[in-house]
């Protein structure tokens, strides 16, 4: 996956977060997700939680009372843009608008003073621990299984799904170029920015809400940045030949040298730089929209999380060992928006990611770290309630639709609290992956409206409480709950 050079500055940069760790003691979180997962919101609930003393029952050092004080300090990477966590919570809080989503690599440090569970370790002194959190687009991280992928690979993957059923029709503009394509031909610039072009307006297309498409790299392709025009982000797959060399300068070579360019360019220093150094990793999925998608989409999810798992650097390194590189030790996979649900498709939820979990770790030879599934809403933008219908009663949600959202072709106006009965999960999972959720088969759509986020809530006192959320303490307790011993 890396080079010699590669691996011998990730030992020297870990190396330096080791020695540092002796006097500070660290932990890296690094949080990604796939489209719409909502990274940025979970980042902010965490933070807000945690400095305001919310409401966190299975997180233990919370809830037992030992964590005496919580606040945010300079980060430790200067090249790294920090968290704009003042800004996403005045718009959640104040707003009541979800906050925009990742667009490039962040970081924030927040350090905890807690008392130690042993009192052995009490007697020294008090704990501290700064947990510094790494947030990074999904689209990054899908690009990190290209490192060792070789063009030919590369193409032949991306064509085939361009080719399927469920993304033919998005992928038909590029489709048509490349029929009339001659690989061997003396490539031109113009010819080569009209199918970059194509294939990323193609990837746009898949990343669309109605199709919850996972796999979708490049990732630089949806979100250019500064790097957009530039020959690494001017290529596209073309139908090459495995161990065939190209005469240089045509389509095929120079898109192939253009490919290996965006992997040296974009992938490896994230890989090197932030991905390497990371001790624990969140990965949150959409997985409902994937579900409401269709069995490809699911499929598309578990194809994601196997590629994805394939890159972690996973285990427990040896105590000299870790001194020169890291090891990833605890991944959580969380399916987020929990709260579009009622609780008793929670566990079901919960239930049809593990197995896609499980699927993808086999898939991958995945072994080393410890991994959890968990269902979960970083901020809980509705509330339980039921109804009565013609004698019956149902399982509903309460929120505030955002405005211009429609339900039974009532639109609402952003202000107006409506009652939604979601629908449920089935309780077979593997019906779930072998046919999806179709109407008429007994397995029906989950209802989908946009809330806004929730006002805080009071107490009797007039005290404002912290956000509210779904098994957020829980995802805590799994990540960093034992640093807190």
């Amino acid at each position: 996956m890396t080079s010699l050079a590669d691996e011998a500055r990730i030992a020297l940069d870990n190396l330096a977060d080791r020695g540092a760790g002796l006097f500070h003691p660290t932990v890296r979180l690094g949080v990604a997700g796939l489209s719409r997962a909502g990274k940025t919101v979970f980042i902010t609930s965490l933070i807000h939680n945690l400095l305001h003393g919310g409401r966190l029952p299975l997180f233990e050092a919370q809830s037992s009372g030992r964590i005496k004080r919580t606040y945010l300090e300079e980060q430790p990477d200067d090249a790294v843009p920090r968290f704009q966590y003042e800004e996403h919570i005045r718009a959640v809080l104040e707003d009541r608008v979800w906050p925009q989503s990742t667009r490039a690599i962040s970081e924030l440090r927040l350090t905890i003073e807690y008392e130690s569970a042993s009192g052995w370790s009490r007697f020294f002194s008090p704990g501290k621990l700064s947990l510094d959190i790494v947030d990074y687009p999904g689209e990054w991280l899908l690009d990190l299984p290209l490192i060792d992928k070789d063009y030919a690979t590369f193409s032949r993957e991306s064509i085939e799904r361009a080719r399927l059923p469920s993304r033919a029709t998005m992928a038909g503009p590029y489709l048509a170029l490349l029929a009339d394509l001659d690989i061997t031909a003396p490539a031109d610039e113009q010819t080569s920015g009209r199918l970059s072009a194509a294939f990323a307006d193609y990837l746009r297309a898949c990343r669309a809400d109605t199709t919850a498409l996972s796999t979708l790299p490049p990732g630089r392709f949806l979100m250019p940045g500064d790097l957009e025009g530039s020959p690494a982000l001017t290529f596209a797959p073309l139908p090459v030949e495995p161990n065939v060399d190209y005469a240089k300068g045509s389509f095929a070579a120079v898109h192939a040298r253009r490919y290996e360019a965006y992997k040296t360019v974009v992938v490896k220093p994230f890989f090197r730089d932030h991905f390497a150094r990371l001790d624990r990793q969140i990965l949150l999925v959409d997985a409902l929209q994937a579900i409401n998608a269709g069995p490809e989409a699911v499929r598309d999810l578990e194809t994601a999380l196997a590629d994805i798992l394939a890159c972690f650097r996973p285990g427990r390194a040896s105590w000299m060992g870790s001194l020169l590189t890291r090891r990833i030790d605890r991944i959580l996979v969380a399916a987020t928006k929990s709260d579009h649900l009622h609780r008793e498709s929670h566990q079901r939820l919960e239930n049809i990611v593990r197995r896609l979990v499980d699927d993808a770790i086999g898939r991958a030879n995945f072994s080393g770290a410890t991994t959890d599934v968990v269902a979960m809403a970083a901020i809980r933008a509705t509330r339980e309630a039921s109804v009565t219908d013609r004698g019956q009663a149902l399982p509903v949600i309460v929120g505030t639709p955002i405005a211009g959202e429609e339900i039974a072709g009532e639109r609402f106006d952003g202000e107006t609290e409506t009652a939604v009965f979601p629908g449920d999960l089935p309780t077979d999972v593997s019906r779930v992956l072998r046919e999806g959720i179709v109407p008429g088969r007994g397995l029906d759509p989950v209802t989908f409206v946009r809330f806004r986020p929730p006002r805080l809530e009071r107490t009797a006192e007039g005290l404002t409480l912290s956000l509210p959320h779904i098994r957020l303490d829980r995802a805590l307790e799994f990540l960093i709950g034992d640093k807190l011993r």
